[in-house]
């Protein structure tokens, strides 16, 4: 190989690219720390936005299951976060005791009186809430320990389930063939089918065709009778009050014994005259005996025709004390 011919190395790297960079080792250092202090701040901003250094009081809430209960989730106050479990322990009796952090800012929402419950849902994890009814009783004090109340709603599954169930056996059984309901619905297609058939209604009633029969000719009767009373009816009504009828006679009847009501009437009007005259007159009372044995024989006359135009009266009024009738 020839010497004159120049090195490819010595080609490669030329003295202007190898020139040392000033400060490296203090750059390195500061980009080091800079990305230290970043990590380490933005740790300490994640502390802080989850309340680390937040002042905050404890509460110990205790329950026989605390299954889904994790550290760090919420506890909440009308949908909103109040306080975060820090820790879960198990108590010397068996008891789950759930150590909530509540800051202090937001304990004022938690009384004496309030409630706390564990739910487990059917969709989504167990949460934790408060319930406060009454915000004028004294606050809830730092330590407090109180009891949660626990609902499942996937523990009802299996009762819904055995419901559900139950119920299609029940169903299964009232819709088979040899069932109550299919008889019921049997009896109810044979009614039916009777109430098309000759008898109809009736004959349902009745229990059977002969019965239904005898009922319609009792019905038929009933309408012929109710016919000929009718007839009877118009009949009486012609005999009474036509112009040939019972009516008219009794009319002129009535008229006559007016007429001698009258005469009877002016007789008794003559007898008082005589009787006046016979107080008035007393030595002339062989005349005026004879004048009222006169006066009592015209009385008595007029008395007999009375009395014969009464009988005459009750043998034509039709409502005597013995009418006939006589039936067509």
């Amino acid at each position: 190989m020839d010497s004159t011919e120049p090195d490819a190395g010595a080609a490669v790297h030329s003295p202007a690219e190898l020139r040392p960079v000033a400060h490296l080792r203090a750059k390195a250092a500061a980009l080091l720390l800079f990305t230290l202090m970043l990590v380490f701040g933005s740790a300490l901003y994640l502390l802080y936005s989850r309340g680390v250094f937040e002042p905050t009081q404890q509460l110990v809430l205790t329950t026989d299951d605390s299954e889904g209960v994790v550290v760090g989730m919420d506890m909440t106050f009308s949908g909103f976060p109040i306080g975060r479990v820090r820790r879960i322990e198990l108590s010397e009796d068996g008891n789950v005791r759930i150590v909530v952090d509540v800051p202090r800012k937001d304990a004022h929402w938690l009384r004496e009186t309030s409630v706390f419950t564990l739910v487990r849902g059917l969709v989504g994890g167990t949460t934790i809430k408060a319930y406060s009814g009454i915000l004028t009783d004294a606050p809830l004090a730092e330590g407090s320990v109180r009891p949660v109340l626990r609902g499942d709603a996937t523990a009802e599954i299996p009762q819904i389930m055995a419901s559900a169930k139950e119920l299609l056996a029940n169903l299964g059984a009232m819709t088979a063939q040899d069932s109550a309901l299919g008889g019921a619905l049997g009896q109810v297609q044979s009614l039916a089918e009777r109430l098309q058939g000759p008898g109809g209604a009736l004959g349902v009633v009745m229990g059977n065709e002969a019965d239904a029969r005898k009922v319609v000719q009792t019905l038929e009767r009933a309408n012929a009778l109710i016919a000929r009373m009718e007839q009877l009816v118009v009949r009486a009504d012609r005999q009474v009050f036509d112009a040939d009828g019972v009516m008219p006679e009794v009319r002129s009847t009535v008229v006559q014994l007016n007429g001698l009501l009258a005469d009877t009437r002016q007789s008794l009007r003559k007898v008082d005259a005589v009787l006046v005259e016979a107080q008035a007159v007393g030595a002339n009372a062989r005349e005026a005996t004879g004048d009222l044995g006169a006066l009592r024989a015209e009385v008595e006359s007029n008395l007999r025709r009375l009395e014969d135009i009464l009988s005459d009266l009750q043998r034509k009024w039709p409502l005597a004390r013995k009418p006939e009738l006589e039936l067509p």
